[in-house]
């Protein structure tokens, strides 16, 4: 069974830090490459940050570059999110998926909430 679960989601003021995880079990973590999703409310879902298989390329959304790091341990099947200097306008559920070819698992996603 695919699974992605998300944790590390929370309240953070203006400035702070969160570092998200996603915990991938029933397929092969290593064939996929990662990708952290947000959707705040009203808004339409917005590609935040990617990682290729071995973590050798990576992307980002301009509104996150030199704040976000997105990073994975294979040997943990886990993909992270460093955020750091958190804005109100990050405020979203953060979602992370799994992607190969046409094949894409999703998680249930993280609630962040920056806010003073």
């Amino acid at each position: 069974q695919v699974q992605l679960v998300e944790s590390g989601g929370g309240l953070v003021q203006p400035g702070g830090s969160l570092r998200l995880s996603c915990a991938a079990s029933g397929f092969i973590f290593t064939n996929y490459g990662m990708t952290w999703h947000r959707q705040a409310p009203g808004k339409e879902r917005e590609l935040v940050a990617s990682i290729n298989t071995f973590g050798k390329f990576t992307t980002y959304a301009d509104s996150v570059k030199g704040r976000f790091t997105i990073s994975r341990d294979n040997a943990k099947n886990t993909v992270y999110l460093q955020m750091n200097n958190l804005k109100p306008e990050d405020t979203s559920i953060y979602f992370c998926s799994a992607t190969r070819g046409a094949f894409q698992y999703w998680g249930q996603g993280t609630q962040v909430t920056v806010s003073s």
